[in-house]
């Protein structure tokens, strides 16, 4: 149940026959499951840098891990990308056309739909803090509506920010980061908005050269869901050469929820351990950079951040039912909405509700039995 004071309560019936959810198991790299929604932000370091070889490799790992969406950076040649992607069953994906960005995703296409994909930050006003213009994916998955900002931000620096210098490596990723937050708290202010990427630093410096200390201080907005890692074991980075984790996942208020609910998990996939000869062989066929990767179990007050609460909740007799249930409404104001999803997840029905309704009655003779 949903209103514009973003009223989501949960209430499960049962009809009919049961139905069950399954998922994937292949081998090590096994990830993705039908009931969590997967990002993973992956730097492919001069993609295909041992051309066929590289795209065998990435496409039995993007089918094996079977994650929904897959940002990635460093894909410079265009034409064998949407050649590896005619081979990828089940997925598409985006590249931007022309010679001046790395950037691209891949998404799955039966559990992910696409709305918009676009670049931000083009004008040559913002070259220096974006090198590679941040790529926006706006999709659906399971009804509910989602954004993630794919980044590969300006590499290398002294560790030290020189606000004076505007060529300054750490001040242009500085710069960069306060340019993403301000255009989500313009353009996505109640959105579930993931910022992934190769952001070339380390989220544990000091604050005076803390490149994403604009989001660090807003800990009731943003969240790298990444942190643990990053002030964690080295062996768990992602870019191991160094050792230095610098590919992150940062999160909006409106997705803590998700995040810190039973099954949500964040880490860097150790893809080399699966790989004969390991990392070795990982680093010269396929990248210096491991992917990191958010799963998240989606619960039924998703997206409600901080807003107001309603009191009361959904009353459904009988439950289980063989046909037809009555639904008793709490109290809300303004214009409202109901929709009922079975477990995987697909809307059964949907219905605008009058002001200030009190109840409904669901027949479900044209719906498959379910849950």
């Amino acid at each position: 149940f949903m209103c514009k004071l973003k009223l989501y309560i949960t209430c499960i019936l049962f009809w009919g026959a049961t139905l069950s959810s399954y998922s994937q198991n292949i081998g090590d790299l096994s990830y993705g499951t039908d009931s969590t929604l997967e990002v993973i932000t992956w730097n492919l370091e001069n993609f295909p840098k041992e051309d066929q070889t590289t795209m065998d490799y990435v496409t039995q790992i993007v089918t094996a891990l079977d994650a929904d969406i897959i940002a990635l950076q460093e894909i410079y040649d265009l034409y064998m990308f949407n050649q590896m992607l005619d081979d990828l069953d089940g997925y598409s994906g985006f590249i931007v056309p022309g010679n001046y960005t790395d950037l691209a995703y891949i998404y799955k296409s039966s559990s992910v739909e696409i709305n918009d994909i676009y670049e931000i930050y083009t004008s040559s006003a913002y070259w220096t803090p974006f090198p590679r213009p941040p790529l926006v994916i706006d999709f659906n998955f399971k009804g509910y509506n989602f954004i993630v900002i794919n980044n590969h931000l300006k590499c290398c620096g002294d560790g030290t920010m020189d606000p004076g210098d505007p060529d300054d490596e750490e001040t242009r990723r500085f710069r960069a980061n306060n340019l993403i937050q301000q255009y989500i708290d313009e353009y996505f202010p109640d959105k579930m908005v993931f910022i992934v990427g190769d952001m070339n630093d380390e989220l544990t410096d000091e604050a005076d050269n803390n490149v994403f200390r604009i989001m660090l201080e807003d800990p009731e907005n943003y969240l790298f869901a990444d942190h643990e890692i990053a002030v964690g074991n080295s062996n768990n980075w992602s870019y191991p050469t160094w050792p230095s984790h610098l590919d992150h996942i940062a999160i909006t208020n409106e997705l803590f929820s998700a995040f810190e609910n039973e099954g949500s998990v964040t880490q860097v996939l150790k893809i080399e351990e699966s790989i004969a000869g390991g990392w070795w062989v990982y680093e010269d066929n396929i990248s210096d950079h491991r992917p990191v990767a958010i799963k998240l179990a989606l619960p039924a007050d998703l997206g409600i951040g901080g807003t107001e609460d309603v009191a009361g909740r959904l009353v459904c007799y009988p439950n289980p039912m063989n046909q037809a249930t009555t639904i008793t409404l709490p109290s809300y104001s303004g214009p409202a909405a109901i929709s009922i999803y079975n477990i995987q997840g697909q809307i059964v029905y949907s219905e605008t509700l009058a002001a200030s309704q009190a109840s409904l009655s669901w027949n479900t003779a044209d719906v498959p039995d379910g849950i």
